[in-house]
């Protein structure tokens, strides 16, 4: 994401000359396969694809059908069969079936497989072992980056968090690395780079040997991006987990934002059809809503409604002329700006509905008190009632794995009694998941040297029994600390307030979580950028197990560059949440510093 620090920042730079390079590359890539074609598309890139070249762009340049890749025999008549898909092998062994089928019914096709955003190859090795290689020709679609906002660009690789992450799967550092190369051509180099974490660290020496290989093309240009931020997931996941409460993040968690745009049901639209809307700047409605905390959207839905009604109105005294001009000029927006109201209205009923069947504020005020580290055993009980009740699957584990993360993973008998109770409420199937959530980190047991009994042990050896008596009751509080409460104290991440907290005018970041957290991967780039180094963030960083892994690239600012050194750029490697995104908005608007982030999120939510 990218985003100018002060609230004299310069302009962002156009970020959608990124698209139309995207487009011209397919269209170069199609037109490779001259005549009618009809072209088959992997599912997770139907949206990309559309923001990108829509059907009457492609209608252009020849594809005559279009045809979702699925496990199912292909009824195409065409010549010839355009495949755009991921280099994923299943993909391969689709293609594979298809082709070998025609061979066996003696029918002589052409084939073109575009993978995107790169090939793999492993892919290469499939068709090879399938007997088809020769019988297709292969090639990359290098759309890494897609501007889904004015501020905001998405890799939309869904899968990158459990490939690396997870899996340990390293296949993306070169897609991010090449992407990072593309935007420093496109627009002049970075001054300033800070980076944390492993993938981090590895994108970035990838990315400074493609531009020592290409010396010079990006150079001469003057910097239209200050400074860039690469961090990655696993450094903050309390953030990620989370429950979001600006307006953008409970749309996601409701109705799930795909591609920039949300698919809106009956309930919302007040008919019998659906509705894929569009969300971001264009919307006015919405833009004016998105960062706000939910709590104040209603009022300024009904706010909004009566000035549109105080202008529809304004007709009843008009003369002839004067009906004239606004019907050419005004009726046009009026009556989108109505639509758009009325959907986000009951976007907002429908959030309501289901935050209120799900108990949205004991949930909100569980979640505070994991952050806070108070009342951890009535948090445990909420959690197995939250289980036992069966609410959501998805909610559960979260908690699960939020306590784990705040406490420094659980105590071997509340891990046990949970694990079970899941798995009785929801299927022996979920062992698989965590096991999972285990190999992320996301959801743990606490090993026996991190218990106080340990803690007393090591200490008995190294003093007296009387002396070690003493140290261990000045340690009673401070069991089971996690690295998150010493981060969290370091940095301040529970603000302390007088009173209540005013979501209204908020005062800082917190404002994203009611007040009660700042996220901390935005606190620590706010952080980092008043000092413009890691200088004096050493114990933070040892405290997110990254003594080795933090860097920065600085170079030296002159006048030249002074006004792009007011823009920053934020890439998180494994996603990010729109209340990070929202936060991140704030520091831009509201914090008078000599830096900032960039409205450009590479990568997708975990």
């Amino acid at each position: 994401m990218a985003f100018p620090h002060r609230p004299d920042a310069p302009e962002l730079p156009d970020f959608s000359m990124l698209k139309r390079l995207a487009r011209d590359q397919l269209i170069y890539l199609l037109e490779q396969l001259p005549g009618k074609k009809d072209l088959f598309i992997e599912a997770d890139l139907m949206s990309p694809l559309d923001r990108i070249a829509n059907v009457s762009i492609l209608k252009q340049h020849e594809v005559d059908k279009l045809y979702k890749v699925e496990n199912k025999p292909a009824l195409s008549s065409s010549e010839q069969l355009c495949f755009l898909v991921r280099p994923r092998i299943k993909n391969m062994r689709y293609i594979a079936s298809l082709v070998n089928a025609d061979k066996l019914a003696g029918r002589a096709r052409k084939y073109k497989v575009i993978f995107s955003p790169q090939k793999f190859y492993a892919c290469e090795m499939v068709l090879e072992e399938e007997g088809i290689y020769g019988d297709v020709s292969c090639d990359e679609w290098a759309f890494s980056l897609l501007p889904l906002d004015v501020d905001l660009l998405s890799m939309e690789l869904p899968e990158f968090f459990r490939d690396y992450f997870l899996e340990g799967d390293q296949r993306w550092i070169n897609t991010v690395a090449q992407a990072l190369h593309l935007l420093s051509t496109l627009y002049g180099p970075f001054p300033n780079c800070y980076g944390i974490g492993r993938c981090a660290k590895m994108s970035h020496e990838l990315w400074r040997k493609l531009e020592e290989e290409e010396d010079g093309e990006a150079k001469g240009r003057r910097p239209e991006i200050g400074h860039i931020f690469l961090l990655d997931r696993d450094m903050d996941f309390v953030t990620a987990l989370c429950s979001q409460v600006v307006y953008e993040g409970l749309v996601d968690d409701t109705f799930r934002i795909k591609c920039g745009s949300v698919d809106f049901g009956p309930e919302v639209t007040s008919s019998d059809r659906s509705l894929k809307l569009l969300l971001n700047a264009e919307d006015k409605v919405f833009n004016e809503i998105r960062n706000e905390h939910f709590s104040n959207v209603f009022g300024f839905l009904s706010q909004k409604a009566r000035n549109l009604q105080a202008q529809y109105d304004r007709r009843r005294g008009m003369d002839i002329k004067q009906m004239k001009n606004f019907v050419s000029q005004e009726l046009k927006g009026l009556k989108q700006e109505h639509r758009l109201l009325s959907l986000h209205i009951g976007a907002c009923e429908s959030i309501m509905k289901k935050k209120t069947k799900q108990d949205f504020q004991e949930l909100i005020k569980t979640e505070h008190a994991l952050l806070e580290g108070f009342n951890i055993r009535e948090s445990t009980s909420y959690i197995e009632e939250h289980i036992d009740r069966q609410v959501s699957p998805i909610e559960s584990l979260r908690l699960m794995c939020l306590l784990s993360i705040t406490e420094n993973g659980l105590i071997p008998k509340d891990y046990r009694s949970l694990k079970t109770q899941y798995l009785q409420s929801y299927g022996p199937e979920h062992l698989l998941t965590f096991s999972n959530l285990r190999r992320a980190g996301l959801l743990t047991e606490q090993a026996p040297g991190d218990t106080l009994t340990a803690v007393e042990s090591k200490v008995s050896k190294l003093v007296t029994d009387k002396a070690a008596g003493k140290i261990t009751d000045a340690f009673s509080s401070l069991a089971k600390r996690s690295n998150f409460r010493a981060i969290s104290k370091k940095l301040n991440l529970i603000p302390r307030v007088d009173g209540e907290y005013d979501l209204k005018v908020p005062r800082d970041m917190a404002y994203v979580f009611s007040g009660a957290y700042v996220p901390l991967s935005c606190r620590v780039i706010e952080q980092v950028l008043e000092r413009r180094s890691w200088q004096g963030l050493d114990e933070v960083v040892r405290l997110l197990n990254c003594s080795e892994l933090a860097f920065a690239g600085l170079t030296k600012e002159d006048k030249a560059s002074s006004e792009s050194l007011r823009l920053i750029l934020v890439v998180f490697l494994g996603g990010c949440t729109f209340s990070e995104i929202s936060a991140l908005r704030f520091l831009g608007r509201e914090k008078v510093m000599c830096l900032q982030r960039s409205p450009y999120c590479v990568s997708r939510k975990p």
